[in-house]
């Protein structure tokens, strides 16, 4: 006998998609949040109309959805603010990086330590941004680049990498994957 059962298998695989779950769930309540600042009235904010369609899509239950508008709300709690983070690789990949925080240097500084094992440097604000339209809350890039398949193997790693990290929303690049 081995010593793995079938139980032990299948705890591990739900305790792996209970995380992931968990950080899907946690993503959107921080998009809520920030879109109810503009007005707790999906009516009359359509930022927060977007985000509550979003997290219904992913089933996120209506407690969480109102937990997250009601925290907008309160004055007591670390305020959640957004980042954009842009980053270059030598290679000319471009990555632009939204994160929702309630503590921008912390996140900066976890951010930043991902891209640079990756080869990535951080630039100031709208050095790269310009290279990109915006569309509705998606960024769009205004010319694309190729890519050798090593290449988009260690960049689809990365992007597992920061996808994993609680405080980051959306990555865009100028990228064809």
């Amino acid at each position: 006998m081995s010593g793995h059962s079938k139980w032990s298998t299948i705890k591990h695989k739900k305790e792996l998609t209970d995380k992931k779950r968990g950080q899907v769930f946690s993503k959107l309540s921080k998009l809520i949040t920030i879109a109810a600042k503009d007005g707790p009235d999906p009516e009359t904010n359509s930022k927060l109309k977007t985000a509550i369609e979003k997290a219904k899509e992913l089933n996120l239950p209506s407690e969480n959805i109102e937990r997250a508008i009601k925290r907008a709300g309160e004055k007591d709690r670390a305020q959640l603010e957004t980042l954009l983070i842009e980053t270059i690789s030598p290679l000319g990949v471009i990555l632009l990086i939204e994160a929702i925080t309630d503590n921008k240097n912390r996140t900066v500084a976890e951010i930043k330590n991902i891209l640079s094992e990756n080869k990535f440097k951080m630039v100031g604000p709208g050095n790269l941004l310009w290279q990109f339209d915006r569309i509705g809350r998606e960024f769009i890039p205004k010319t694309t680049i190729e890519i050798s398949d090593e290449t988009k193997i260690k960049l689809k790693a990365l992007f597992e990498k920061l996808d994993e990290h609680d405080d980051i929303e959306e990555i865009y690049s100028n990228v064809t994957i």
